[in-house]
């Protein structure tokens, strides 16, 4: 074994992160909780991961359940891809490898929403085998270990750091020594100002005798999020409220109020709910303003409430639906309806 892997173990067996998929050789478990992971803080995902075990207690149980059911359990978690390749990875398992998750990170790569970090991730963990999982955490550490100080998202510089992971990936505890490699870039060899004092590798690391760990991985500063403008409608009709089932990449699935692009004076709402939606409001009122930043894109909404005179919607128009309140309960609502939801309460 690796000197550098021994000493990281030895520091994982003292310090290990108590997370509740952990100590556990279950792929369905494991591939839950990385895709849980991906972009999302550890302990925002525990309770999710507890709630959806819960309701889909077996990779059975979620390739059978409706895509609603798999969104609702999901919802306020983001990235709802996420859900979507899981739900559909599920049943791909269980028509093509007779429910039986593969131990082989390759064919693990064939299955939707399956990347090459989580099927490392499931094949080390769940499986033993000796393969490395590299994010952006493991990315992070090598970098600063063997002094790699050109921009990881090149391909050359991307091969050069998997190969030193696999390098270092022992064929004893290869689970433990990846979930190690995580703990440690999550909470001593951080972003920013590693805490270089209380590392285990600190012994073994280029960046801490150059004295630029802070500067690693050289990673070019990234674009800012697109801002979109909305005008949000909270219209209700009946003792109904309209919403809409997106289609669009970004909340597929989701139900949210209607969304028009852009912001117009309130007076002439009216008239373009007419003409875009086919619909005749009244009473048009503001609600005030919310905003919801995505990865890429961060949205202005302007609230409005209003009386619809017609709850029907032309036959064209058939991702809009009219729900009463307790029907919403039921619905899968992203994070970014939160402030309308609010105002509709």
């Amino acid at each position: 074994m690796h000197p550098i892997a021994s000493a990281l173990l030895a520091w994982y067996d003292l310090h290990a992160r108590k997370l509740p998929w952990r100590g556990i050789h279950d792929p369905y478990r494991t591939w839950v909780s990385e895709a849980m992971l991906q972009q999302t803080r550890v302990d925002t995902v525990i309770p999710y991961y507890h709630r959806f075990l819960a309701a889909f207690p077996s990779l059975q149980a979620l390739a059978d359940a409706p895509e609603d059911a798999v969104l609702k359990c999901w919802e306020g978690l983001g990235y709802y891809s996420r859900a979507r390749n899981l739900h559909q990875g599920a049943r791909q398992v269980m028509e093509q490898f007779g429910g039986a998750i593969p131990r082989d990170p390759v064919t693990l790569r064939k299955i939707c929403g399956i990347g090459p970090y989580t099927a490392a991730a499931i094949a080390s963990i769940a499986f033993d085998v000796p393969v490395p999982a590299v994010d952006g955490n493991v990315i992070r550490v090598l970098s600063r270990l063997r002094g790699v100080r050109d921009n990881p998202a090149l391909g050359p510089v991307r091969s050069l750091l998997d190969q030193l992971a696999a390098e270092l990936v022992p064929a004893r505890r290869p689970g433990d020594y990846n979930q190690a490699v995580m703990d440690l870039g999550a909470t001593i060899c951080v972003p920013g100002t590693p805490d270089c004092d209380f590392c285990p590798l600190r012994g073994f690391c280029d960046a801490l005798r150059a004295g630029d760990a802070a500067s690693l991985p050289a990673i070019p500063s990234a674009h800012p999020p697109r801002e979109v403008p909305y005008d949000l409608l909270i219209l209700r009709c009946g003792g109904r409220v309209l919403m809409r089932r997106r289609s669009e990449k970004l909340l597929e699935g989701l139900w949210c109020f209607p969304l028009l692009e852009g912001h117009r004076p309130e007076a002439e709402l009216p008239a373009f709910v007419r003409r875009k939606m086919g619909l005749q409001v009244s009473a048009l009122a503001s609600a005030g303003e919310a905003k919801h930043v995505f990865t890429h894109q961060v949205w202005r909404m302007r609230l409005y409430t209003g009386a619809a005179e017609e709850p029907l919607l032309p036959s064209d128009r058939g991702e809009y639906r009219w729900f009463t309140t307790e029907e919403l309960a039921t619905l899968a609502i992203p994070t970014a309806m939160r402030a309308a939801m609010k105002c509709l309460r």
